[in-house]
């Protein structure tokens, strides 16, 4: 089934949210890879950097997509707990969806070259849009050096410990749905066709 059902997720939900989950998990893979096993300033390093920002811009569009998906089709309905643990579980996703959208979003405002969307659509450094020119330094008087400094302690400190300490809560909730409650919440998030409520 493609549309999400009052029992489970559908294939669209689903695809979507293990491709923005991929995405996540190879970019910092490459980061760590750089930083860890490359000289700063590498040819290959460069490589990852921009195929880094590739993916991140990109994950811009699929998680915009699945935003979208999510507001034109109806919810799963919460599997049974207290009203506490569904107060949680839907304050998490609403963190997860801030930081899907504010990781990409940051890494490309400070990123000083340019990047490719889906790695064929070329998109200026932000330091050269109009935006920037006339509203971030024109109107605010910010250099580009000032700015740059805040979006990357936002996407390489904030933004990144934030990522692991969410996504660690996500993961470790939907495992413990799957072994300690026993309950369908991960099963239906990986095969559309599994329902044991319909």
């Amino acid at each position: 089934m493609m549309r999400n059902t009052k029992a489970g997720y559908g294939a669209v939900a689903i695809a979507l949210h293990w491709i923005v989950a991929a995405a996540f998990i190879v970019n910092y893979a490459l980061v760590y890879y750089s930083d860890w096993f490359l000289e700063p300033r590498s040819d290959l390093g460069r490589t990852l950097t921009s195929t880094h920002a590739a993916i991140g811009v990109s994950v811009l569009v699929f998680v915009g997509l699945r935003i979208l998906w999510r507001l034109t089709n109806q919810q799963p309905d919460d599997v049974p707990g207290t009203r506490l643990e569904h107060m949680a579980s839907h304050v998490v996703h609403l963190v997860l969806y801030g930081i899907m959208i504010g990781m990409p979003l940051t890494g490309y405002l400070g990123y000083g070259g340019s990047s490719n969307l889906f790695f064929a659509i070329e998109l200026p450094s932000f330091q050269n849009t109009w935006l920037f020119t006339n509203v971030i330094s024109g109107g605010l008087g910010l250099t580009w050096d000032s700015f740059e400094g805040v979006m990357d302690y936002l996407h390489k400190s904030v933004g990144a410990y934030a990522v692991l300490a969410i996504v660690a809560l996500h993961v470790g909730a939907a495992l413990f749905h799957h072994f300690i409650r026993r309950d369908e919440v991960m099963v239906r998030m990986i095969n559309s066709k599994i329902s044991t409520r319909e």
